[in-house]
């Protein structure tokens, strides 16, 4: 939760002003290629995140996969940042639909699994209150630092907030080899009190 917070704070930064951006400081831009930005970016989305979400529930290694398409994602604002063409702007969606292709399902999955029993619609309500607050927050700022400064910083913010939230990830990491560290003691200690009680002890 910390990390998206941080994340999709981050993208709300960028959300008033990219309609702007694409249309008025992009070769090729305007309100149709806005439009067509936003098409690509959510077909990829969707092309990707079915048949992946299917290969992460049966894998172990959601975590991984999580934290390379969060890293992935990072790298939008700072493609925006450099963007002179129309068509930068549609590679920049094209990654960020496969990137959220990635992170999505495998965030989904890891929410679910780890919710607290019979806490589940304050956790959740709790997600969406605080990162709907964060995203409230930026919109305005992202805008006053597009007015009063330009688009780049803003984007350059974005990337920053989106890092930081990434990089909190590799806490759920180190977390999860402790816990699986543990599992293993776990089962060993089991396994020797079952072959113990097979030889009468």
């Amino acid at each position: 939760m910390l990390s998206d917070i941080f994340l999709i704070t981050g993208f709300g930064l960028m959300g008033p002003i990219l309609a702007i951006f694409i249309k008025e400081g992009i070769t090729g831009g305007s309100i149709f290629a806005v439009g067509l930005a936003s098409t690509i970016h959510i077909l990829v989305k969707s092309a990707v995140q079915l048949p992946f979400s299917r290969y992460v529930d049966s894998h172990k290694d959601k975590l991984r996969w999580l934290i390379l398409g969060t890293f992935a994602m990072c790298s939008v604002p700072f493609i925006y940042m450099s963007a002179t063409s129309i068509y930068h702007i549609f590679i920049a969606q094209v990654i960020l639909g496969i990137s959220g292709g990635l992170a999505f399902p495998t965030w989904l999955g890891l929410w679910s699994t780890n919710l607290d029993k019979k806490h589940e619609s304050f956790e959740w309500s709790l997600y969406s209150t605080l990162t709907g607050l964060g995203t409230a927050a930026t919109a305005a700022i992202g805008a006053a630092i597009a007015q009063y400064f330009n688009f780049r910083v803003t984007f350059i913010f974005t990337g920053i907030l989106a890092l930081i939230g990434a990089t909190i990830l590799f806490s759920l990491e180190r977390k999860n080899v402790k816990a699986d560290g543990a599992s293993q003691l776990s089962y060993h200690k089991k396994r020797k009190l079952v072959q113990h009680n097979r030889h009468g002890y």
